[in-house]
C-alpha cells in the first residue's frame, strides 16, 4: 500500500504504528496521512480500488486491555473508561462523521461520485496488549477497530472489504480524486500507482455491431364491405333467384302441357248418356209373387 505523509506533520506514536501497519499491507491502496480536506484535519484518508474511507487513530496514555464495550456515550475496557491520549472518546464518532462529510462535499464539488465513503476510529493499544473485540460497527458505514503491529489483521481484512462496490478506482480516478480533496503535493505519479496494483483506465465495452431487424408484415384483413353495396348485392341476388323459381316452374307446366293430351271419354259414358232406358208401361209390369201367395 502506497503511504503519502504531508510534508512537516507531527504524528503522534499511535499515527505512526498506524503507518507502518499500512505499508507493511500488500493491499492495493493510497493512504494520505495528516491531510487536509476543505477546514478540516483529518488523520488518514485511504482510498482503494473500491471505494474511500476517512480515518482517525488514537493511541492510549497507558496499558488497558479488555473487553471493549462501545455505546452512544463514553467507550469502555473492561468497565473502565478509555484513557486516551489526546481526547476522550465521547467525540470521536463525530470528528470521523465530520470528515466523511468533508469528503463527500468536496468530491461533490468536483462533479465526482461520493457515494462509497466510509469512516472509522483505529484503536493502537500498547504492544502486547489485548482488547477484543478488535472490530465493531457503530452503524452501516462507521466501525472501531483495534489494530498495532503485533495484531494488524483485522485493520486489513475491513481496508480490504470496507465496500463491495466494484473495482471503480482506476488509475485516473485516484488522480481526480487527490485533486478534488485539494492534496495535490501528496499525490503519486501514475507509475506507483499502477506498480501498487490500480488499474488502468476502465476497459471499455466492444460495441456490439446492430443487428439487421428482421420485420415480419403483418397479415392485413381485407377492408370490410360497404354495408350499403352489401345489401344492394343481397336484394339483386334474391330478386335473380325468385325469376330462376318463376321460369322453372313456368317450364315444368309447358312441358307437362305438351306431353300429356286429354284423355278420351269411354263407350259405356256415351251409351249412358245418349241412350235412355225404355219405359215400362203402367200396369204392365211383372208382379213380385210371395210364398204362399193365391192367384200368383
Amino acid at each position: 500500500m502506497l503511504v503519502r505523509i504531508r510534508p512537516g506533520a507531527e504524528l503522534t506514536g499511535a499515527e505512526r504504528e498506524f503507518v507502518e501497519c499500512l505499508r507493511a499491507y500488500p493491499s492495493t491502496g493510497l493512504a494520505l496521512v495528516d491531510c487536509q480536506v476543505g477546514d478540516r484535519r483529518l488523520g488518514a484518508v485511504i482510498v482503494t480500488p473500491r471505494g474511500i474511507t476517512v480515518i482517525e487513530v488514537k493511541g492510549f496514555r497507558r496499558r488497558q486491555s479488555g473487553l471493549l464495550a462501545v455505546s452512544a456515550g463514553n467507550w469502555t475496557i473492561s468497565d473502565s473508561p478509555l484513557d486516551l491520549d489526546t481526547e476522550q472518546s465521547a467525540g470521536l464518532t463525530d470528528r470521523v462523521e465530520h470528515g466523511v462529510h468533508a469528503v463527500r462535499v468536496a468530491l461533490e464539488q468536483a462533479l465526482q461520485d461520493s457515494r462509497h465513503v466510509s469512516g472509522a476510529v483505529v484503536l493502537v493499544p500498547y504492544r502486547g496488549v489485548v482488547v477484543r473485540p478488535a472490530r465493531t460497527a457503530l452503524r452501516p458505514g462507521l466501525d472501531v477497530l483495534v489494530a498495532n503491529t503485533v495484531d494488524a489483521h483485522e485493520l486489513r481484512v475491513y481496508l480490504e472489504g470496507f465496500s463491495a462496490g466494484p473495482r471503480e478506482w482506476t488509475i485516473d480516478r485516484v488522480l481526480t480524486t487527490c485533486t478534488a480533496l485539494g492534496v495535490g503535493d501528496l499525490t503519486p505519479s501514475r507509475a506507483d500507482l499502477a506498480a501498487d496494483g490500480f488499474d488502468g483506465n476502465r476497459p471499455t465495452q466492444k460495441p456490439i455491431p446492430p443487428q439487421p431487424r428482421k420485420f415480419t408484415e403483418p397479415i392485413q384483413a381485407p377492408p370490410p364491405a360497404d354495408p350499403t353495396r352489401r345489401g344492394k348485392l343481397a336484394g339483386l341476388i334474391v330478386f335473380a333467384a325468385a325469376l330462376i323459381g318463376v321460369f322453372v316452374v313456368f317450364l315444368v307446366v309447358g312441358s307437362a302441357l305438351l306431353n300429356d293430351p286429354p284423355s278420351p271419354r269411354t263407350t259405356s259414358e256415351t251409351t249412358q248418356t245418349t241412350t235412355r232406358a225404355p219405359s215400362t208401361p203402367a200396369g204392365k209390369g211383372s208382379t213380385v209373387c210371395w210364398p204362399f201367395q193365391n192367384d200368383c
